[in-house]
């Protein structure tokens, strides 16, 4: 009898244990091997809830954990944690793990018939004086998540600052105004979201500073101060500085491909391992990569992009683990959609922003539209901005922003559907959206907006 082949995946989370268990589903322990090295304790797990742990909204870390380790290993996946792959080894096929238990065995190589890269992101940790101080955290596991409820339960925590204004930024402010905490969110951009064009971001700044967030824009961070104790004691910018008893970083994630380049693989512009679509590295026939550390195609650019989110990840899992399996996927691209919320505020994007239409050379005409989630005259209708671009002379839609109240974000939902679809803003127009009043004014403030964007790319072919 044949020996089983030996699939080897690196990295525990979402796209790593996806591929792992779609590969299992496939194929028998006697016909592959499956070993996973993941570095932390946990596997399986969602660091986008991490915010919500820490605000009190969900208790963990056992909520966030959809399988652990030792649900991996009842279903045949050898998963080593605590394990850290230190070295790729492409011409003997083989990985050189650690063991970072100090009881445990050191260093070992372990050959390989099919490697799987699923290392992830790293967070952008600037380099300044206190930055390494206690009660700085990044907030990228769940480790990271404990650390900061830790110091959160064991240190008087009246004042809290938040570098950077992104997705983790502006949930980690919310979970922090939750507990209690007087907080100050520094960016250093114009407004608070860059994955939104200044004029949507702006709403945003206004609304977190009605739950009493205060935002500071053009906010270049120097250094974080410490006290005698050598804590963090306040943050300063090139101008003024922040009180903070505690400081979180939500400067955004670069992709963790290090041991990756080392090794001689392929990345692209934004660091992230380049794959074909069945999720295989460049060049390569039996190495595999998904997740946060590789790029992605943008199918409204036509470029390829870093997004990092969960929801890329399984799905890039689930084709490597099919195709390693011996059944065929493909991981065609992406459109850009995400959506966030800052208290009862909801923020979703889809598809390009402004700035980025231009930087790829397209031509576009963008309009905004204002809204309500429901018919105007059904209670508790909320307020709702639409920002929409189409490209001009054909049409086609680029991207939808949105920022309203209750009902806004998961309509973004319309307007990705339309971007994968290639659709045109005047097409859209015919769209079949459900109706009733607690649920939608006549015409759907999507629609309201694409409306507006078809009349517009008129008048301009007409000039």
């Amino acid at each position: 009898m044949a020996a089983a082949r030996r699939m080897v995946v690196i990295g525990g989370d979402a796209a790593g244990m996806s591929a792992a268990s779609r590969a299992r589903r496939l194929k028998s322990r006697g016909e592959l091997e499956i070993l996973a090295f993941e570095r932390g304790q946990f596997t399986s797990y969602s660091a986008c809830g991490i915010p919500y742990w820490v605000g009190g909204v969900v208790n963990g870390p056992d909520e966030l954990v959809a399988r652990t380790p030792e649900t991996h290993r009842g279903r045949g996946i050898d998963v080593r944690t605590n394990t850290e792959v230190v070295e790729i080894d492409l011409a003997e096929q083989r990985v050189l793990a650690r063991d970072l238990d100090p009881r445990g065995e050191d260093e070992r190589w372990y050959g390989f018939d099919d490697l799987v890269i699923a290392t992830g992101a790293r967070p952008r940790r600037p380099r300044m004086p206190g930055i390494d101080a206690p009660g700085v955290h990044g907030v990228q596991t769940l480790d990271d998540g404990r650390a900061l409820l830790e110091t959160l339960e064991s240190t008087p925590v009246e004042r809290a600052v938040v570098i950077g204004a992104g997705y983790i930024g502006v949930e980690m402010a919310e979970a922090l105004i939750q507990r209690g905490c007087l907080v100050t969110v520094l960016e250093r951009g114009d407004q608070p979201m860059s994955t939104l064009d200044p004029d949507m971001g702006r709403l945003v700044r206004d609304a977190m500073s009605g739950l009493g967030i205060d935002t500071v824009t053009g906010a270049e961070v120097t250094e974080v101060i410490t006290g005698e104790d050598g804590r963090v004691r306040a943050v300063a910018t090139k101008v003024s500085e922040y009180p903070a008893d505690l400081v979180v970083l939500g400067l955004g994630v670069a992709p963790e491909t290090g041991l990756a380049q080392e090794a001689g693989l392929p990345v692209g512009d934004y660091g992230g391992l380049l794959t074909d679509q069945a999720m295989r590295v460049r060049g390569y026939d039996n190495i595999w990569a998904g997740g946060d550390c590789v790029e992605v195609l943008d199918l409204v650019s036509g470029r390829t992009r870093h997004i990092p989110l969960g929801t890329h990840a399984n799905k890039h899992g689930q084709v490597i683990g099919s195709n390693v399996g011996g059944d065929y996927a493909t991981f065609p691209g992406v459109v850009g959609t995400a959506v966030s919320k800052v208290c009862d505020l909801e923020i979703a994007r889809t598809g390009l922003l402004e700035a980025e239409a231009a930087a790829v050379g397209l031509k576009f005409e963008a309009v905004t539209i204002k809204s309500t989630s429901r018919a105007g005259y059904y209670p508790e209708t909320r307020p709702m901005t639409v920002k929409m671009l189409a490209e001009r002379r054909t049409g086609r839609l680029l991207g939808t922003q949105i920022v309203g109240r209750e009902g806004a974000g998961k309509r973004v939902d319309i307007a990705a559907v339309a971007l994968t679809a290639g659709m045109t803003v005047e097409r859209m127009t015919a769209l079949d959206l459900g109706y009733a009043p607690p649920f939608s004014p006549v015409w759907d403030p999507v629609l309201v907006a694409a409306r507006k964007a078809a009349a517009t790319v008129r008048v301009a072919e007409r000039h």
